[in-house]
């Protein structure tokens, strides 16, 4: 997964002005108690990434 797509997803799932917040903001356990941003600019694959927020808000199994 790229990080457009990465994006794509999020803004689907959040909307387009709240993704980029919930992303800075909300600390994840399954990305060892990162947000969203620092994992990605750690290094993290966007998939792994996308795995853990899709965890996190309970998303149908369809956007996994």
């Amino acid at each position: 997964m790229r990080h457009t797509e990465f994006w794509a997803r999020m803004e689907a799932a959040l909307g387009s002005a709240y993704a980029r917040s919930w992303a800075d903001q909300h600390v994840l356990a399954e990305l060892d108690g990162r947000t969203v941003n620092e994992a990605l600019a750690a290094g993290e694959e966007p998939k792994a990434v996308w795995r853990a927020v899709w965890a996190a808000l309970g998303l149908p199994a369809r956007e996994r």
